[in-house]
């Protein structure tokens, strides 16, 4: 009983699903690393892929509380472990409870700066699963939540957020809409019919060409911020091989197929790992 039990708790976190976490994870990171001007040590390096998948998981679970009832009538999520009813809400929120306090645990082993900020992410985290109720681009909200880790970053390297954490905010921001309405494109047919509002809707015709925009913008915005930090052809060939794999995107959602659209999301860590790449090999070769 007790192992079944665990197996759908690790259902409910997307355990076996680490994209998700990774998403959040590349941006924390590489934001430490231009935060520090380089390594910022093991310490930091740790709590915030810890706390990045601690929080990830508990998002999962109110994500998946607060949406119950329309995922019921969604193909792709209606046998998660809360819509079946095979963990109970209860169960969901206070495991998510557990979670999150195993990453404010981690959040108090740094400083006062991100002690604050990390109250901050949680509101936001939060916020974001009711967005799609009553905003016509929740992707926008979510784009927030997935960023946070940027200024949190920022603040437990040097005790306040710049205002250059802020600018890679916006980049990730643009990252963020991209990969998300290509979710949100996946689900589009299900969502027009129970009434959930995602930017894959609100977009209509234009959503391959705004996805497209966002990646240049991503891409744009990290390399003005690389250029005088790291090597100029650095930035470049990260620049490059990101927007390949953007190309690459483009491919596989112009058709704004099902399995496509899906695809697209599910290989989207990658883009986000080349820009983490090419920031930690940029200040080594600096």
């Amino acid at each position: 009983m007790a192992q079944g039990k665990l197996a759908l708790y690790l259902d409910l976190i997307r355990w076996n699903r680490p994209a998700g976490w990774l998403l959040l994870l590349w941006p924390s990171l590489y934001a430490l690393w231009i935060a520090a001007a380089g390594f910022p040590g093991w310490h930091l390096v740790v709590v915030f892929t810890l706390g990045t998948v601690l929080m990830r998981s508990a998002g999962c679970c109110v994500n998946d509380v607060a949406d119950r009832e329309f995922d019921r009538h969604v193909k792709r999520t209606a046998q998660r472990p809360v819509t079946t009813g095979a963990v109970s809400v209860r169960e969901a929120l206070v495991l998510g409870a557990v979670l999150a306090l195993a990453a404010f645990v981690l959040v108090l082993t740094t400083n006062a700066a991100a002690i604050a900020w990390s109250f901050a992410a949680l509101a936001i985290s939060v916020i974001y699963p009711y967005a799609k109720r009553y905003v016509s681009m929740p992707q926008a909200v979510l784009g927030v939540a997935f960023s946070f880790g940027i200024p949190m970053a920022f603040a437990a390297v040097q005790g306040h957020v710049t205002l250059l954490a802020w600018v890679l905010l916006l980049g990730n921001l643009f990252w963020v809409l991209a990969y998300d309405t290509e979710y949100a494109m996946v689900d589009r047919d299900d969502d027009l019919r129970i009434g959930i509002k995602t930017s894959a809707i609100t977009l209509g015709r234009a959503d391959v060409a705004v996805v497209m925009a966002c990646y240049v913008a991503a891409i744009v915005v990290w390399a003005v911020v690389m250029v005088g930090r790291i090597p100029a052809p650095w930035i470049a060939l990260t620049a490059a091989a990101a927007g390949a794999q953007a190309a690459w995107h483009y491919t596989l959602i112009r058709e704004r197929s099902r399995d496509g659209c899906f695809k697209a999301f599910r290989v989207n860590h990658w883009f986000g790992f080349t820009l983490f790449a090419g920031t930690v090999l940029g200040y080594a070769l600096n």
